[in-house]
């Protein structure tokens, strides 16, 4: 087994910076993805050394090696892990895959916080009853939520969108997405009403929709979320459960409970995976059952 220790030859290989390209080119993956990606690549270097001729015992004892880290890095560690040797194997660069004897830890996505209808409604209406002056601070922060829970943007999504990404006509916003992926996205009628106001008193010649004061970049993701969390006080909220992401996990949900369908949910989302949306399922239990006593061929039969 190749000493313990000698990082050098893993993610600083060849083979690694293949790897990493592939996930650049092919599967448009962010910088930050990719930075993820190496440092696994990286800690599992230094504990078993050439990833390239490890074999499955080397990667089996990597459970015992990495005992203090959480289930989710050990699981994150060993994904990254399991893409490297079948890209190896695809690439002709190993004739067998020993990615099977790594460790398989069982982990629990966590559940996403919701809001409910009435909560959802109180806070737009406390939106809607501060921008009735038309005051742009005001009229920009109803448009930011109009558009995170009509349209679930993700906040970075959201903040960096340019003045061009607003339709003329057709109503949907184009979006760039993570890995620079892009995605056509309905806007509401409503929305699009708001957006129309704040296209009226939004100061200044930015190429962003919602720019910063010095008008040389755009809102912060930080500064969006102090907004949210202020206005969930003034709607008699706890702030504590508001967020940007918060807001994007309602639209998901309630356009589930609505009746949409699971890929287009996925597509409205900018998922890559189906099984990142699939975590909404769980709040439609209730009209899973329906369905099923109200299609099931059992059903009928008394």
């Amino acid at each position: 087994m190749p000493a313990r220790g000698a990082s050098a030859g893993a993610s600083g290989s060849g083979a690694a910076g293949r790897f990493l390209t592939m996930l650049a080119a092919e599967r448009g993956a962010a910088l930050n993805t990719l930075a993820a990606y190496r440092r696994d690549l990286d800690a599992a270097a230094d504990e078993i050394g050439d990833l390239v001729a490890a074999d499955g015992a080397a990667l089996a004892g990597l459970g015992e090696a990495w005992s203090d880290v959480s289930p989710a890095t050990l699981a994150r560690r060993c994904s990254a892990l399991r893409q490297f040797y079948g890209f190896l194997v695809d690439e002709g660069l190993r004739e067998d895959d020993p990615s099977p004897s790594l460790p398989r830890p069982v982990t629990r996505r966590p559940l996403p916080r919701l809001l409910s209808h009435e909560e959802v409604e109180r806070f737009l209406a406390r939106a809607e009853e501060e921008a009735a002056a038309e005051r742009p601070e005001a009229v920009r922060l109803l448009a930011l939520l109009e558009l995170l829970y009509g349209s679930g943007l993700r906040a970075s999504e959201l903040v960096s969108l340019p003045v061009t990404a607003v339709p003329r006509d057709a109503p949907f916003l184009h979006v760039t997405g993570k890995g620079g992926q892009q995605r056509m996205v309905p806007v509401s009628t409503r929305a699009r009403a708001v957006l129309s106001r704040w296209l009226a008193v939004r100061q200044g010649g930015s190429r962003h929709l919602f720019p910063s004061r010095g008008e040389s970049g755009h809102l912060t993701r930080v500064r969006l979320f102090q907004l949210l969390r202020e206005l969930a006080g003034r709607a008699g909220l706890d702030p504590q459960r508001v967020s940007p992401h918060v807001l994007r996990h309602a639209f998901a949900t309630h356009l589930l409970e609505g009746g949409a369908d699971l890929r287009v949910l996925q597509t409205l989302l900018g998922h890559a995976d189906i099984a990142t949306t699939q975590i909404y399922t769980h709040v439609d239990s209730a009209r899973l059952v329906a369905l099923v006593n109200a299609r099931h061929p059992l059903a009928k039969r008394s």
